[in-house]
């Protein structure tokens, strides 16, 4: 049997962390003007994906 493929479309969204999974915030790639500072530094802060969706992040990434 063959050995299971990475999703790459997955791979590049999300990071495996020891027990959580890392994953990207969106609306902080353009028109940043009219965001305030606050906003802005709360986009670049890490997220993590919600529990309810771990098991189908880990099956995309072959660790499920």
């Amino acid at each position: 049997m063959p050995k299971m493929k990475t999703n790459r479309g997955a791979a590049k969204r999300f990071k495996l962390k020891a027990n959580a999974v890392k994953r990207g915030s969106a609306f902080k790639s353009h028109i940043l003007t009219k965001k305030s500072p606050k906003r802005k530094a709360r986009l670049n802060s890490p997220h993590y994906v919600h529990e309810s969706n771990l098991d189908a992040i880990r099956i995309l990434m072959c660790r499920g």
